[in-house]
């Protein structure tokens, strides 16, 4: 599966990250914590070259936590890179981040501290903006691309940060990354087909997470041998189903997606350091 979701406002923000790049200190790279590498954009490589630049792994909620903590010393030691990992509603860790940042910056260089926050749609970028500033000043939603234009916000101690639109790159390669991105939710779901994401994450969660599969999913006596029998059952089980009783595929594909993105069938990532590792 190839998927290609660009919308034109991404093309917009490569334009407007390339031209603000300058004018700021740091860097915030927002990523998903369940899916690190996945999750980053090629591009903001090419224009954070000479600046500071930090990574967060934001939704650590979400994730596996012994993966997480792999992850990050995977970017220490393997790429020389600061990463810290958040869960961006939560203030005191937002602002955990912040404060990381303000001290590797000499503030003598400007009156004020810059902050420009990057990231693919979807990782939470206006979540952790609405924490620091206590309010909400950032439409967030569960949906790719809520935030469509460049917005600025002044906090305490000189600092700004400005939240851009989340984009990813023209055409998702390889193809793993394109399922992990689309059963993370950072995809829009108008460009993906339901049941070809429900196969991939059924197959993903049987063997990576076959235990909480049987803790969510109680009434599984055993773990199916397939991932069809595993959306049949969990669709007959949540009332997804047409006229005699038969499971209708596309909404039991759907129920499993959105439990796994809500977090409901447990913490889980979909890549880990290792990973990298074999695919190279």
């Amino acid at each position: 599966m190839t998927i290609q979701w660009f919308p034109g406002h991404m093309v917009e923000t490569e334009n407007l990250l390339k031209k603000a790049i300058s004018k700021v200190d740091v860097v915030w790279e927002i990523l998903d914590a369940r899916l690190p590498e996945a999750s980053a954009n090629p591009f903001v490589n090419k224009i954070c070259k000479d600046k500071f630049r930090l990574k967060i792994l934001n939704k650590n909620d979400l994730a596996d936590p012994e993966q997480t903590k792999l992850w990050l010393d995977y970017f220490k030691k393997k790429e020389g890179t600061s990463a810290i990992s958040i869960c961006g509603t939560q203030k005191s860790q937002a602002y955990e981040a912040l404060n990381y940042c303000v001290n590797k910056i000499d503030r003598n260089r400007a009156r004020k501290i810059k902050v420009m926050v990057v990231g693919i749609p979807n990782t939470g970028k206006s979540t952790i903006l609405n924490s620091l500033a206590g309010k909400k000043i950032a439409n967030i939603g569960d949906v790719p691309a809520i935030t469509r234009h460049q917005q600025r916000t002044s906090l305490k101690n000189n600092i700004d940060i400005y939240d851009t639109p989340g984009i990813l790159w023209p055409v998702i390669e390889p193809e793993k990354k394109a399922y992990i991105l689309a059963a993370s939710g950072a995809i829009s779901d108008t460009a993906i087909d339901y049941s070809d994401i429900a196969f991939f994450a059924a197959n993903f969660l049987m063997k990576r997470y076959p235990d909480l599969l049987m803790q969510r999913y109680s009434f599984l006596k055993t773990l199916p041998d397939d991932e069809l029998t595993l959306i049949e059952k969990i669709g007959s089980a949540r009332g997804c189903l047409k006229k005699g009783g038969v499971v209708n595929f596309q909404k039991a594909s759907e129920a499993l997606i959105r439990e796994l993105r809500a977090g409901k069938i447990g913490r889980i990532s979909f890549e880990t350091p290792k990973d990298l590792e074999h695919d190279n």
